[in-house]
């Protein structure tokens, strides 16, 4: 009688697919609440936790001093902020700013990027000195300028003083605004530019080299290919510089605190001046109500009317990965 040894695969293939365990609910669920809780923690201290308080503080008449406000005043600061000029001001220089970005600093940097983005001698030199300004900290670029573009011994009027291209920059209301712009295009423009340049090497080289064997060349190569390729990373790019502008604060503060004649104040530094300087701190937190409100309103209209085909995509692509 043969007697027949079943070898341990045969076993396995006579039993069947083996199912895999899952791992049990609740040991997943404490993990998750493990890595999830500091994080949350730190999100409802510093952010959440400052917006309310902010919140409650704008309907009292505080000097920030002598514990919790206690003269509550409901609306009224926000009442004497919609009907105050300096308001209003303030609105104009930030869409000034909002608008010079997008038509100038944004397109630069885009232009630039394309340019690096060809073979050209020393390109990884370049976008190093492009982008070095960016990681510079707003005080010292502040500080930096605030020497450069001095009216009296400036580095800028002793070289444009023989053009007769001399100017009194920061210390003109007429000028003021748009020397702030400059540094920060100067700043900031580095940083969009890398953001487009990792755009575009992400574009594959098969679909312009198809463009060009159709007949497209040059313009027609950027316009109907390359920029429309671009479009989620531009859209990134103008979302964070409205948001930074709302938000606009460091480098006002020191190159000009928002003078002369307010020609260059922000929301930010009409805060600051209000809460810390004046002691108007119910006052000045109904001003970071009101930017905050901006800030929101704008990131969920932005995601839902400009960015919505992005969100979209980015969806789609993480649940075709599961």
């Amino acid at each position: 009688m043969t007697t027949v040894t079943r070898r341990p695969e045969a076993e396995t293939l006579a039993a069947g697919p083996r199912r895999h365990r899952r791992p049990g609910r609740p040991r997943n669920r404490l993990t998750i609440a493990l890595f999830v809780l500091p994080a949350l923690a730190l999100f409802l201290l510093l952010v959440v936790a400052p917006i309310l308080v902010a919140m409650y503080a704008s309907a009292f008449k505080w000097n920030g001093f002598g514990g919790l406000p206690t003269d509550f005043i409901g609306f009224d600061n926000f009442t004497r902020l919609f009907s105050s000029s300096i308001f209003y001001t303030d609105l104009g220089n930030l869409l000034l700013v909002i608008v010079a970005t997008l038509v100038i600093q944004l397109p630069f940097a885009l232009g630039i990027a394309m340019l690096l983005h060809q073979r050209i001698r020393g390109r990884a030199f370049y976008r190093l000195v492009f982008f070095a300004p960016y990681v510079l900290s707003e005080v010292i670029t502040g500080v930096l300028f605030s020497l450069i573009l001095s009216p009296e011994n400036g580095i800028a009027n002793r070289i444009l003083g023989p053009l007769g291209l001399e100017s009194e920059w920061l210390s003109h209301p007429d000028s003021a605004l748009w020397s702030i712009f400059l540094v920060m295009t100067w700043k900031y423009f580095g940083f969009h530019m890398m953001i487009y340049l990792a755009g575009r090497q992400n574009i594959p080289n098969e679909l312009i080299e198809a463009a060009k064997i159709d007949g497209a060349a040059g313009w027609k190569v950027f316009r109907y290919v390359t920029l429309p390729l671009l479009g989620p990373t531009i859209r990134i790019s103008v979302f964070l510089s409205v948001i930074y502008t709302i938000q606009l604060f460091d480098l006002v503060w020191i190159l000009t605190e928002g003078g002369p004649a307010h020609a260059s104040e922000t929301l930010a530094v009409t805060m600051f001046t209000l809460g810390f300087e004046r002691a108007q701190v119910g006052y000045a937190s109904a001003i970071s109500v009101v930017m905050f409100g901006l800030s929101l309103i704008f990131a969920l209209g932005y995601q839902r009317l400009v960015m919505r085909r992005d969100l979209e995509g980015a969806t789609t692509a993480m649940g075709g990965k599961r």
